[in-house]
């Protein structure tokens, strides 16, 4: 099986086009905020990776799975930050040092399962997900594989490499507060799903 370039490259400039606005990007940026972004990058990488390869081998089976309960699925996840970032929020009142150090999520497998958890679920029946299917169908297999992959994993990265920007510059305090905020936004984005199709 040989490489295409060019399918690698389309498959690329689309899915990277795609996930840009994805509430994906802003969970990862979420997290980077108040988990180790590297461990963050990781887990999301590994979900992304299985997607690519589940869009790639069985394309047309992507949506066996009815989309409100994925959806309702990434709304709980997603409420569950929001209320892990404010709780996180409430407790820095009290004492902002012990908060920057020893608070929230901590640990490598612990951060790789929740960043993998995130995205992993949340990702069903994605319009990446469904377009790497389609590319795979018409294109090299192997090729959009990696032209997927490279462009979620870049997204996932530009988008924990802004949190870092953010969080060196921004209060601990407002960084989890707009976390939750965005995080309670996610939810509400994905129980509207249910609704909306």
């Amino acid at each position: 099986m040989s490489l295409d370039p060019l399918a690698i490259v389309t498959a690329f400039g689309l899915i990277f086009l795609a996930e840009l606005p994805d509430k994906t990007m802003f969970a990862s940026l979420a997290m980077g905020t108040r988990m180790r972004p590297l461990y963050v990058w990781l887990g999301t990488s590994s979900a992304f990776l299985v997607h690519v390869v589940i869009a790639c081998a069985a394309g047309s089976l992507i949506g066996l799975a009815p989309s409100w309960i994925v959806s309702l699925v990434s709304a709980l996840l997603f409420a569950f930050g929001a209320v892990l970032l404010f709780r996180a929020d409430a407790g820095d009142e009290e004492d902002d040092e012990d908060a920057a150090g020893s608070r929230g999520v901590t640990g490598f497998w612990p951060v790789w399962t929740t960043a993998f958890m995130a995205v992993f679920i949340s990702e069903w029946g994605d319009l990446t997900q469904i377009t790497t299917a389609n590319l795979a169908a018409s294109r090299g297999t192997l090729s959009v594989a990696i032209g997927s992959w490279a462009a979620l994993m870049s997204v996932s990265a530009l988008a924990l490499l802004a949190g870092r920007f953010i969080a060196k510059r921004v209060p601990l305090k407002t960084v989890q507060r707009i976390g939750g905020i965005c995080m309670a936004g996610l939810a509400i984005w994905s129980v509207v799903e249910i609704f909306t199709g």
